[in-house]
């Protein structure tokens, strides 16, 4: 307008003015430009894995690499980890400065997130002009599930005494010794046959058999329609989440039965690598998962991985699971069966996985505690009936109280 009065009238002032705002205009352009620009953004967080139930911890450092100082730099963060806020105004960055803050975030949910990723944006002090930025990195967050310490866990009694040695070659030492051979680079010193080595003169291991025995397997129901939420408390909208108290402190799980029979999962393989058993994982989501039979620290990380990101998506049943996956596993091998399917026909194929020769442990989830329509009583009848080790878990309890207490 000041442009057109200036040209309308010839006159100064009105050139003055359009001078003036020209130059207003230019400077606040200049000022948001530069209050975006010469920034250094740097987050770290602390730790790449949490659990469910810790805090997660990061740092914030802005500097300003340039010699004007900033009036307000605002950062917004998009990062998609649940009730993580590190969004802030940051007012007055001095001169070759740096200002830095730090987030705590509880992490509720299980789950494979990202951090990031952010925008700043800043302007001049009249407000007139504002500009923004996009920083595109991104960092992986893994939230492991909650986990349950177990005194001890039911086992049911072996039904081939010593357990039958399986024609499979382990690099672990068991108790089926199954020959000899020549030493290779790699093998460890313990499996050296020292007295055999003298007698042929060149160093001679041991190799062995693998137990069926000492083989568990964990199967996990992931069926969709299997699956039961509690309602949301009346006028929230957001999941209930429940604390669960425990003698090793207190634990937040989801009022989700999904939630529970992972957790659960996730107890029972840390309980038995922590003695050194082979375990394996498998279960039916979107599509087939299967973590292979080993033991140690690496086998504890990919079942943690995967249970971190599972979801109750799965089409299939878990009777045909069972009996899918319990026809690949040989006899005295043990089933670990976790599912919260009011489905009777789940017990008939453990049923039939008992009389195949294998060891069953069937946990019951109870769907009817957190709102489900079908009760569970036929199921834990059914499995009860089969000769399998029974163990029911309710909405509020310590999984690993569920497991200690027996099922009358």
């Amino acid at each position: 307008m000041t442009l057109a009065g200036a040209f309308y009238s010839g006159r100064s002032l009105w050139w003055s003015f359009a001078g003036a705002l020209f130059a207003l205009i230019l400077v606040s352009v200049l000022w948001a430009w530069l209050g975006v620009n010469w920034l250094r953004i740097r987050r770290r967080t602390l730790t790449r894995v949490a659990q469910a139930g810790e805090t997660l911890t990061e740092e914030f450092i802005i500097s300003n690499l340039s010699a004007i100082p900033k009036l307000f730099v605002e950062i917004r963060d998009f990062s998609n980890l649940p009730g993580h806020y590190a969004s802030r105004v940051v007012g007055l960055i001095g001169a070759n400065k740096w200002r830095g803050w730090k987030t705590s975030t509880f992490c509720a949910w299980r789950g494979r997130y990202t951090l990031g990723p952010m925008k700043v944006r800043s302007g001049d002090p009249l407000g007139i002009y504002q500009m923004e930025r996009s920083i595109d990195k991104l960092t992986s967050i893994l939230v492991y599930p909650a986990v349950w310490v177990f005194g001890e866990f039911p086992l049911p009694a072996g039904y081939l005494p010593g357990g039958l040695a399986l024609r499979r070659r382990t690099h672990y030492v068991t108790t089926n010794a199954a020959g000899v051979r020549d030493y290779t680079n790699g093998d460890v010193i313990n499996r050296i046959h020292w007295p055999l080595s003298i007698k042929r003169q060149r160093l001679t291991v041991k190799e062995f058999d693998l137990d069926p025995m000492s083989e568990i397997w964990i199967m996990l129901d992931l069926e969709r329609n299997a699956q039961t939420r509690a309602p949301a408390p009346a006028g929230e909208e957001n999941e209930q989440l429940e604390v669960i108290p425990a003698s090793t402190g207190a634990f937040i799980l989801p009022a989700r039965t999904e939630e529970y029979a992972i957790s659960m999962a996730a107890s029972v393989a840390q309980h038995f690598l922590k003695q050194n058993k082979d375990i394996g994982l498998v279960c039916y989501s979107h599509h087939r998962e299967v973590v292979a039979c080993e033991r140690g620290e690496r086998q504890n990380s990919k079942i943690m991985e995967m249970l971190a990101a599972l979801q109750a998506d799965g089409a299939t049943p878990f009777d045909r699971v069972l009996h899918a996956e319990g026809a690949l596993l040989p006899r005295g091998a043990t089933i670990i069966a976790i599912s919260a399917s009011p489905d009777p026909a789940w017990a008939i194929s453990v049923q039939q996985r008992v009389r195949s020769g294998q060891r069953v442990v069937a946990i019951v989830i109870d769907g009817a505690t957190f709102g489900g329509a079908a009760p569970s009583t036929p199921v834990i009848t059914g499995l009860i009936d089969t000769g399998a080790v029974v163990r029911v878990v309710k909405r509020g309890d310590s999984l690993s109280d569920a497991i200690e207490r027996l099922v009358l």
